[in-house]
Protein backbone atom coordinates (compact mmCIF):
# COMPACT_ATOMS: atom_id res chain seq x y z
CA UNK A 1 0.00 0.00 0.00
CA UNK A 2 1.37 3.31 -0.68
CA UNK A 3 2.70 5.70 1.59
CA UNK A 4 1.53 9.41 2.88
CA UNK A 5 4.76 10.87 0.56
CA UNK A 6 3.40 8.77 -2.83
CA UNK A 7 -0.40 9.70 -2.34
CA UNK A 8 0.03 13.46 -1.85
CA UNK A 9 2.39 13.02 -5.05
CA UNK A 10 -0.84 11.72 -6.70
CA UNK A 11 -3.26 13.70 -5.83
CA UNK A 12 -1.15 17.13 -4.84
CA UNK A 13 0.12 18.86 -2.15
CA UNK A 14 -2.58 22.38 -2.70
CA UNK A 15 -3.30 23.23 0.97
CA UNK A 16 -6.07 25.79 1.85
CA UNK A 17 -5.89 27.48 4.67
CA UNK A 18 -7.29 30.41 6.67
CA UNK A 19 -5.68 32.29 9.75
CA UNK A 20 -7.11 32.56 13.52
CA UNK A 21 -8.85 35.82 13.02
CA UNK A 22 -10.70 34.65 9.83
CA UNK A 23 -14.75 34.59 10.48
CA UNK A 24 -16.40 31.68 9.87
CA UNK A 25 -18.39 32.89 7.58
CA UNK A 26 -15.12 33.60 5.21
CA UNK A 27 -14.37 30.28 6.02
CA UNK A 28 -17.36 28.77 4.87
CA UNK A 29 -17.10 30.49 1.69
CA UNK A 30 -13.81 28.59 1.18
CA UNK A 31 -15.04 25.57 1.87
CA UNK A 32 -18.44 26.20 -0.48
CA UNK A 33 -15.93 27.19 -3.28
CA UNK A 34 -13.49 24.44 -3.69
CA UNK A 35 -15.93 21.75 -2.64
CA UNK A 36 -14.19 20.21 0.44
CA UNK A 37 -14.98 19.23 4.24
CA UNK A 38 -12.22 21.53 6.09
CA UNK A 39 -9.92 24.07 6.55
CA UNK A 40 -6.47 24.35 7.84
CA UNK A 41 -5.79 27.20 10.31
CA UNK A 42 -2.23 28.42 9.74
CA UNK A 43 -0.49 31.83 11.74
CA UNK A 44 3.42 32.18 10.52
CA UNK A 45 3.40 28.75 9.18
CA UNK A 46 2.06 27.49 11.98
CA UNK A 47 -0.42 24.64 12.05
CA UNK A 48 -2.89 25.95 14.90
CA UNK A 49 -6.15 23.74 14.03
CA UNK A 50 -8.63 23.04 11.68
CA UNK A 51 -12.13 24.23 11.02
CA UNK A 52 -14.75 22.00 9.46
CA UNK A 53 -18.33 21.84 8.16
CA UNK A 54 -18.54 19.45 11.85
CA UNK A 55 -17.17 22.49 13.55
CA UNK A 56 -19.53 24.61 12.30
CA UNK A 57 -22.63 22.66 12.63
CA UNK A 58 -21.83 21.98 16.34
CA UNK A 59 -19.83 25.30 17.84
CA UNK A 60 -21.89 28.31 15.30
CA UNK A 61 -25.19 27.54 14.55
CA UNK A 62 -26.30 25.02 17.53
CA UNK A 63 -24.75 27.72 20.20
CA UNK A 64 -26.93 30.44 18.28
CA UNK A 65 -23.44 32.68 17.23
CA UNK A 66 -23.17 33.95 13.70
CA UNK A 67 -20.87 33.11 11.20
CA UNK A 68 -20.32 36.75 10.09
CA UNK A 69 -19.04 37.70 13.85
CA UNK A 70 -17.17 34.79 14.99
CA UNK A 71 -13.69 33.63 14.24
CA UNK A 72 -12.29 30.76 13.03
CA UNK A 73 -9.98 30.55 16.47
CA UNK A 74 -13.58 30.28 18.20
CA UNK A 75 -14.69 27.31 16.64
CA UNK A 76 -11.56 25.77 15.34
CA UNK A 77 -10.67 22.61 16.78
CA UNK A 78 -7.25 22.59 17.88
CA UNK A 79 -6.42 19.14 19.18
CA UNK A 80 -5.34 17.80 16.37
CA UNK A 81 -4.37 14.32 15.15
CA UNK A 82 -1.75 14.35 12.52
CA UNK A 83 0.71 12.59 10.11
CA UNK A 84 3.89 12.08 8.57
CA UNK A 85 4.75 11.91 5.07
CA UNK A 86 5.51 8.29 5.99
CA UNK A 87 3.06 6.90 7.07
CA UNK A 88 0.96 4.26 5.25
CA UNK A 89 -2.52 4.65 3.89
CA UNK A 90 -4.01 1.40 5.87
CA UNK A 91 -1.85 3.40 8.86
CA UNK A 92 -3.81 6.76 8.52
CA UNK A 93 -7.67 4.63 7.83
CA UNK A 94 -6.68 2.95 11.17
CA UNK A 95 -6.05 6.36 12.72
CA UNK A 96 -9.07 8.00 11.29
CA UNK A 97 -11.47 5.38 12.23
CA UNK A 98 -10.25 5.03 15.83
CA UNK A 99 -10.61 8.79 16.50
CA UNK A 100 -13.42 9.19 14.44
CA UNK A 101 -11.67 12.35 12.06
CA UNK A 102 -11.95 12.85 8.61
CA UNK A 103 -9.18 15.20 7.81
CA UNK A 104 -5.61 14.14 8.71
CA UNK A 105 -2.73 17.31 8.30
CA UNK A 106 0.50 16.35 7.20
CA UNK A 107 3.52 17.41 8.51
CA UNK A 108 6.96 16.66 7.74
CA UNK A 109 8.82 18.22 11.22
CA UNK A 110 6.28 21.36 12.05
CA UNK A 111 6.11 21.93 8.81
CA UNK A 112 2.58 21.33 6.69
CA UNK A 113 3.14 19.41 3.88
CA UNK A 114 -0.73 18.34 2.15
CA UNK A 115 -3.81 17.13 3.96
CA UNK A 116 -5.45 13.97 3.09
CA UNK A 117 -9.24 13.24 3.89
CA UNK A 118 -11.41 10.23 4.55
CA UNK A 119 -12.57 10.28 0.66
CA UNK A 120 -8.84 10.43 -0.77
CA UNK A 121 -8.34 7.20 1.47
CA UNK A 122 -10.96 5.45 0.43
CA UNK A 123 -10.62 6.35 -3.26
CA UNK A 124 -6.31 4.84 -2.45
CA UNK A 125 -7.66 1.67 -0.69
CA UNK A 126 -10.18 1.26 -3.86
CA UNK A 127 -7.49 1.65 -6.38
CA UNK A 128 -5.17 -0.85 -4.72
CA UNK A 129 -7.87 -3.89 -4.20
CA UNK A 130 -9.03 -3.19 -8.02
CA UNK A 131 -5.10 -3.84 -8.69
CA UNK A 132 -4.66 -7.36 -6.33
CA UNK A 133 -7.85 -8.25 -7.53
CA UNK A 134 -6.53 -7.84 -11.50
CA UNK A 135 -2.79 -9.67 -10.11
CA UNK A 136 -5.35 -12.43 -9.09
CA UNK A 137 -7.06 -13.15 -12.21
CA UNK A 138 -4.37 -12.53 -13.97
CA UNK A 139 -2.00 -15.52 -11.97
CA UNK A 140 -5.12 -17.50 -11.99
CA UNK A 141 -5.61 -17.67 -15.71
CA UNK A 142 -1.97 -17.75 -16.41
Amino acid sequence: MKTVRQLLTSKGRNVLSVTPDTTVYDALTILAKFHIGALLVIQKEKLLGIISERDYAREVVLKGRTSRTTSVAEVMSSKLITVSPEETVEDCMNLMSGKRVRHLPVLEGEKVVGILSIGDLVKETIEYQQFLIEQLESYIQS
